[in-house]
């Protein structure tokens, strides 16, 4: 096998046998590689049957966009020029570390204030849902009454509602 390979000259021991040894293995592995022309189907455009319509490549969308051509045009002039792309003024790279920050800053206040409900909160939002399940069961009850005494509730807000124009 060393025969075959081409070694170069200065190589000597260890170095040499490693050159052996891989070219070696190389063409173990080009020995056993199936033929892939056997296993893959043929196109038809390629045998150049003039009846056929040969397939043309597709344009990329965003190479082809004016904005991309023009930042690619910006970006290679900069490099020959030598400016780097993460060469922004320093007063802007502050101004936006700020501002990440401060947004990061009020998401972590916007989550603690979700979290953390004081006592007193918890105690007024227990009696809402009392209060709102007992007027339910109010609703309830008066749509189960009886229709005349619907009829007299409703008098007595009328009658009441008078009386209290009179006196205005």
């Amino acid at each position: 096998m060393e025969e075959q390979v081409r070694v170069p000259p200065g190589a000597t021991g260890l170095y040499r046998a490693m050159l052996v040894k891989s070219a070696s293995m190389y063409s173990e592995i080009q020995r056993e590689r199936p033929e892939l022309g056997n296993i893959m189907a043929h196109p038809d455009y390629i045998d150049g049957n003039p009846d056929l319509i040969k397939p043309k490549k597709l344009l990329n969308p965003v190479r082809a966009s004016k904005s991309h051509q023009e930042l690619h045009r910006e970006l290679l002039m900069n490099h020959k020029r030598g400016v780097g792309v993460e060469s922004k003024p320093e007063l802007q790279r502050v101004l936006e570390h700020r501002r990440r920050n401060q947004l990061i800053r009020q998401r972590k206040e916007e989550e603690e204030a979700k979290k953390l409900t004081s006592p007193f909160e918890q105690e007024l939002m227990k009696r809402q849902q009392r209060l709102d399940q007992l007027e339910r069961e109010e609703e309830k009850q008066e749509e189960n009454a009886p229709e005349f005494i619907k009829v007299k509730e409703n008098l007595r807000r009328t009658s009441t509602l008078t009386g209290a124009e009179k006196v205005a």
